[in-house]
């Protein structure tokens, strides 16, 4: 889940005027002439670049360590609304230092959110930075040197890499992340969404990651896959996005049931709600109405994904406890 992609219509226009930010003219974007407008625009992505174009422009009003906090909490609280107990949530410095807000402006915003949603909503959370893979190498190099403090201490729980697939293999990469392995960091990657399923195999080789996002591509080689499910690598879904992306034309042709059925450990997860129209219950739900999953099948997955976190293994426990709970009650039914 990016932070920055639960920034909804509302709230964009209210940081907009507050930030004395410009949107768009309508004349040059009809869009951009209410909230409402906006978000109809949102049904109508016909790539991931062009998906991005309009996710770029919402962070533009996102100025101060305030604006940041109030976006990501909006978000909690719509996570507690769903039921949510543990959060892994990526955010994108790159995309908010190349316009002149500070590093420490956005760490300070993300992590006063994520402090309130465990006071507050009894929410754990891990704070996950991601790459700009559509920028230069060079600039993440910048960008790890300044958050590694960050990531040495446990502030930050780990890097990725988003944006932009095509045409940007993971590989590129390596150099950084043999750094962030080297320094004990955990590794993430969005691989085989857009991009082929030859981007996973490098991710995992290359960047010697621990989970994959996305990897829907998987299923298209089933080496690869047997290789996954063996190493027990998180794979994230994102079935609502991979509709609105237009990767897929519905959640039923995503491979849900094929990476049941090949022992693939993958989780259920709602990648920019605000922009695909779907949080994470809707996507657990949208799943449930293509596939009619068993109540084991569910347990494998919420057991996987509880596994495949990046909490310790305390939380773990007390999240499993709460899941078998659950299972327990149900699964007599």
């Amino acid at each position: 889940m990016h932070l920055e992609g639960s920034l909804s219509p509302q709230l964009l226009f209210t940081l907009a005027r507050r930030n004395q930010i410009e949107l768009p003219a309508v004349a040059e974007d009809a869009s951009f002439a209410s909230p409402e407008a906006l978000l109809d625009r949102y049904t109508h992505f016909t790539s991931l670049d062009d998906f991005l174009h309009y996710y770029f422009i919402g962070m533009s009003a996102l100025i101060h360590a305030q604006d940041f906090e109030e976006l990501a909490f909006e978000y909690f609280l719509r996570a507690k609304a769903d039921g949510v107990v543990h959060a892994e949530v990526f955010f994108d410095p790159q995309a908010h230092t190349g316009r002149g807000v500070s590093y420490e402006t956005v760490r300070q915003g993300f992590t006063k959110a994520c402090q309130r949603a465990q006071e507050q909503l009894g929410i754990s959370t891990e704070l996950i930075l991601c790459f700009l893979r559509h920028l230069p190498v060079q600039d993440a190099h910048h960008t790890l040197t300044e958050a590694k403090p960050d990531l040495l201490s446990g502030s930050l729980s780990g890097i990725g890499l988003d944006s932009s697939e095509k045409g940007n293999p993971p590989g590129v990469w390596r150099d950084i992340y043999a750094e962030a392995k080297t320094s004990g960091i955990k590794r993430t990657a969005h691989a085989g969404e857009e991009g082929p399923v030859e981007y996973i195999r490098e991710a995992v080789n290359e960047l010697d990651v621990e989970r994959i996002d996305h990897g829907i591509r998987l299923a298209e080689d089933d080496e690869l896959m047997r290789e996954i499910a063996g190493r027990h690598l998180l794979v994230t879904v994102c079935p609502l996005s991979n509709v609105r992306l237009q990767c897929v034309e519905s959640v039923q042709q995503l491979p849900i049931r094929k990476f049941l059925d090949a022992g693939v450990d993958f989780s259920i997860n709602s990648d920019d709600p605000a922009y695909f129209g779907g949080y994470i219950l809707d996507n657990y739900c949208a799943v449930q109405e293509a596939f009619e999953l068993s109540k084991e099948d569910w347990r494998r997955i919420a057991k996987a994904s509880v596994q495949g976190s990046w909490c310790d293994d305390r939380r773990k426990a007390a999240i499993s406890v709460q899941l078998e709970e659950v299972l327990e009650k149900y699964l007599r039914n």
